[in-house]
């Protein structure tokens, strides 16, 4: 019973690296388009072609996200808005985007 719970430990934890890593290409690939947008003004339509071909909808799966239209939606969004996901993912940033929001909400009210 106990090599049995090991072996599907260690599998789960093999999944988890797996997903990570291939959440890091997605991750990559938005950094590519937003680069590319920057250079050239077509990353949103770069993402979006990305992220319906068979390779883009083969590595959003293994990252563990479901490769559907509104999640190509959000990933051309992203790209619009130019933030480089190191950016985007930082405490700074979420802090910076809290206060606006507060902000704006204050002068609504």
């Amino acid at each position: 019973m106990r090599d049995f719970v090991d072996g599907a430990v260690f599998n789960y934890e093999q999944g988890a690296r797996a997903r990570k890593l291939f959440a890091a290409v997605v991750l990559a690939a938005l950094d590519d388009a937003i680069a590319d947008d920057k250079k050239f003004g077509n990353g949103a339509e770069q993402i979006a072609r990305w992220a319906r071909s068979r390779d883009g909808r083969e590595v959003l799966s293994c990252a563990g996200i479901d490769p559907n239209e509104r999640v190509v939606k959000g990933l051309m969004d992203f790209v619009a808005k130019g933030v480089r996901t190191s950016v985007a993912l930082s405490r700074e940033e979420s802090e910076r985007r809290m206060a606006a929001e507060l902000e704006a909400a204050a002068e609504a009210a």
